[in-house]
């Protein structure tokens, strides 16, 4: 996940010194695909939000494991 820092990091160094993506990428290592979607987009903060929780993986086994604590205790 970017930060703005680092966003902002990105686009000084293209637009204001005028370095290309396969530089930036080696100097901050970051992949060309980030570089080159933060320069040609306006975004300035990238978010990701999970849209549907998955059940956790100890779901199925809840009821069993309450059980067993129930019988050491």
């Amino acid at each position: 996940m970017l930060i703005v820092e680092t966003i902002a990091k990105i686009r000084r160094l293209h637009f204001t010194e005028g370095k290309g993506i396969k530089t930036i990428c080696r100097d901050l290592k970051l992949s060309k695909k980030v570089v080159r979607k933060v320069i040609r987009t306006g975004i300035t903060e990238f978010t990701y939000t999970r849209t549907v929780q998955p059940r956790p993986k100890l779901g199925a086994w809840l009821g069993e494991l309450n059980r067993l604590l129930e019988v050491n205790a």
